[in-house]
């Protein structure tokens, strides 16, 4: 799993200048499903895979039973490699340096 941070500051003129520092943050998952890792031939004792590299979602609204079956191989969600990509969102505000 890759962390990335990305800060971000405000530069706006309708924002009040602080004189104290505060900070928050937001953290982003983004889940991806990869190739199709079901063993077709485990019933007979071998190793095969479909060959699937991408899960598609078949027809279907978010949430339903058509949206966890691949469109490309059939399998359901399950089967295919999960990628978890997390980013973490900083809005930082830090006091003005004096230039000393």
């Amino acid at each position: 799993m890759r962390k990335r941070q990305v800060v971000l500051r405000r530069a706006s003129p309708e924002e009040p200048s602080r004189s104290s520092s505060t900070a928050s943050s937001l953290t982003v998952r983004t889940v991806r499903y990869g190739e199709c890792q079901k063993n077709h031939a485990a019933a007979v004792g071998g190793y095969a895979v479909d060959g699937c590299r991408e899960f598609m979602a078949s027809r279907g609204e978010e949430g339903t039973v058509a949206a966890l079956t691949c469109a490309a191989c059939g399998c359901h969600r399950s089967f295919h490699r999960r990628e978890t990509e997390t980013e973490v969102v900083c809005d930082c505000n830090s006091p003005p340096s004096t230039g000393n």
